[in-house]
């Protein structure tokens, strides 16, 4: 039996989540989840939502976005799991039915916390809805740095540092400089290598892996950072899904001048596929800051860029 759920991650001005706590005698009793319930009867996601926010917490969400579809599988049950992610509401929360409340950082939530169908929502949260790849090589490192300074005033706070045409001494002079500006920032640095990116974790905030590398893998890499994979196809995606990743990159969605060969797979195969895999997913491939709506609206965590967010690229 598959159980349609509307969910809400409710944040205040802070970035802080308000979150309940399941009843004992209820499915996944006594952990903490996100307000929301079933759908009736001819009901949408939406409309779900806006009643159960009323019954549960006496509010009425104002300004809501799409964060984030999950699909789970109980022993005993199939639930779909629509999450919006609500930024406004009038009134004042408070537990209708003697749930208790909390405001918690994303920061602070760990996954035990949560029912499984919850814990890839915590990976979304934490994650920004932009994602810079960097550009041109560096063979001018001053130009190289400003430009990713222009970048992180803008507001960019995850960055993948890509130079294949380096060799390991290089990049690792490189990612030294690099490194300080993005911490001065407060934004997450990632490794892309086309060896063996293993051998770089702990160096930065993470590590992005090629579909190629994603591939050969059996379990997640021991890391205790992020780690996301570059993807293409369903296969791919259900193999980071399945190695609990937390964030891939799916590409092509538009045409680019980087792979003009590569067949762009369109809004309507992105959200296609995206529906069907329990993880944060970028659209990457001819993507601009005024796509990032588009992104969001097709079940995306937003978008990722080297010339749509590279300054001067």
């Amino acid at each position: 039996m598959l159980i349609r759920v509307a969910a809400a991650v409710i944040q205040d001005a802070e970035g802080q989540v308000l979150i309940t706590k399941r009843a004992a005698h209820l499915h996944q009793g006594g952990l903490w989840e996100f307000p929301g319930g079933k759908l009736e009867p001819g009901e949408s996601p939406e409309q779900a939502l806006a009643r159960e926010l009323r019954e549960e917490l006496d509010i009425l969400p104002l300004t809501w976005e799409p964060l984030i579809r999950i699909h789970h599988h109980y022993d005993d049950r199939q639930v779909l799991l629509d999450f919006f992610r609500v930024t406004a509401f009038s009134g004042e929360a408070k537990g209708m039915e003697g749930q208790p409340l909390q405001w918690l950082s994303p920061t602070e939530m760990r996954a035990e916390m949560f029912p499984a169908a919850d814990r890839p929502v915590i990976s979304a949260l934490q994650l920004p809805d932009r994602y810079l790849i960097t550009g041109e090589d560096p063979a001018d490192l001053t130009s190289f740095l400003l430009r990713l300074e222009r970048s992180l005033e803008a507001g960019l706070r995850l960055v993948q540092l890509r130079a294949h045409s380096l060799d390991d001494r290089c990049y690792g002079a490189l990612l030294a400089e690099v490194l300080p500006v993005c911490r001065r920032f407060g934004a997450r640095l990632l490794i892309n290598r086309p060896s063996d990116c293993s051998a770089w974790a702990g160096q930065a905030d993470g590590i992005h892996l090629s579909s190629r590398q994603l591939l050969t893998l059996n379990r997640r890499p021991g890391s205790s950072g992020l780690i996301g994979a570059s993807c293409h196809n369903p296969i791919e995606l259900a193999k980071a899904a399945e190695l609990q990743f937390d964030y891939v990159l799916l590409s092509p969605v538009m045409p680019t001048a980087s792979h003009p060969q590569a067949s762009a797979m369109g809004w309507q195969r992105f959200s296609d596929w995206v529906s069907g895999v329990n993880l944060p997913v970028y659209a990457l491939g001819g993507m601009r800051e005024e796509m990032l709506d588009e992104a969001k609206a097709a079940g995306g965590q937003g978008i990722a860029a080297i010339r749509g967010l590279w300054p001067g690229y």
